[in-house]
């Protein structure tokens, strides 16, 4: 292992007990060691995910092996790398997808999970990247197939995820479609690249996205809602199309006419991210640095802070995404890392 002179223990955000934001809390940990195939980063910056919500509100235990502390993404620098890494070096700026531990101010994570951070982002734009892209391109554009020329409803448009899905669809060739609470939100998703953005409190989705695309209905659908979602997105899904799961935000169980879904020849799949495999991570960051990393650095795809809170403030960062008042990601900051 090789190491710069670090510290014996970092101030970490620990879950002392499920509940509500209160439950976060600052301790002292030891700092972790990397081990085989593993690199650690001085932490400048962790994005907030829904699944931290949750796994705060004690609905989402982490995997075998994982750091128990939350944080699915961080962006940083690399102070120390384990046995047989080759092609970082310490000094890296690097973004990480984790399995856990981002809110900290070091990790542990494998080196094929981490990627260089895209010119003309700041660590903490590249501390949002990591989670969200790599959902959207897996989901999307792996296990949706969505093709240019094809069309895609993002349901929750204005979330870290939506808004990537929204960018990332409509540079790909496809047409957008998506969901959002409020104006203000909508509006956002249109500049973002949205054809049309919906506000589901005061319109119909079935119904605008079947005069929209004059009763074909879109190819893919990306849905986070779940519950009741699920069969009004199948009357909105066209023959052969796609409908993805991410998420549940209105449960997991659905009551589903499958007879429309055989006539029609639609596909239902879903995926979570946190338990695969290193080596598969690993796959889909190489991808991701093939294709998507140039259209960040350039900024033809743009990454969406809503805003940032000290890594001691995590309470409150959870009380705003419980909101769902912001639009984009929340990040956590260690003060004094992010230059």
């Amino acid at each position: 292992m090789t190491t710069a002179l670090l510290p014996a223990t970092m101030t970490a955000i620990e879950i002392a007990a499920p509940g509500g934001p209160e439950q976060l809390r600052p301790t002292l940990r030891p700092l972790p060691a990397p081990g085989a195939g593993e690199v650690l980063i001085e932490v400048a910056a962790a994005g907030v995910n829904r699944p931290d919500v949750i796994q705060r509100l004690g609905h989402y235990a982490p995997p075998p092996g994982a750091s128990d502390l939350p944080g699915l993404e961080v962006a940083g620098r690399i102070v120390a790398l384990g046995e047989g890494v080759s092609g970082l070096a310490p000094g890296d700026s690097v973004c990480a997808l984790l399995t856990g531990g981002g809110y900290a101010e070091y990790c542990a994570v494998p080196a094929v999970q981490c990627l260089p951070v895209p010119a003309s982002l700041s660590l903490v734009e590249a501390a949002a990247v990591p989670e969200t892209f790599f959902t959207v391109w897996h989901n999307v554009f792996e296990r949706g197939a969505l093709q240019a020329g094809e069309s895609l409803l993002v349901h929750g448009g204005s979330s870290g995820i939506g808004t990537t899905a929204i960018q990332l669809g409509r540079v790909f060739g496809a047409r957008v479609f998506t969901t959002a609470g409020s104006p203000d939100k909508c509006r956002t998703c249109e500049a973002l690249g949205a054809e049309r953005a919906i506000d589901y409190r005061t319109e119909d989705f079935v119904a605008v996205l079947k005069d929209l695309t004059r009763g074909k209905g879109v190819d893919v659908i990306l849905d986070m809602v779940g519950g009741d979602y699920v069969a009004r997105n199948l009357e909105s899904l066209a023959a052969d199309g796609r409908h993805v799961s991410i998420a549940f935000l209105r449960g997991p169980k659905v009551t589903l006419n499958l007879m429309p879904v055989m006539l029609k020849r639609q596909t239902l799949t879903g995926s979570t991210l946190r338990p695969r495999p290193v080596a598969e991570k690993g796959r889909i960051a190489a991808v991701l640095r093939d294709r998507v990393w140039p259209l960040l650095a350039d900024r033809t795809v743009k990454v969406m802070v809503h805003c940032t809170f000290p890594l001691t403030e995590a309470a409150e960062a959870h009380r705003l995404m419980e909101s769902s008042t912001h639009i984009g990601k929340i990040v956590l900051t260690v003060p004094g890392r992010q230059d």
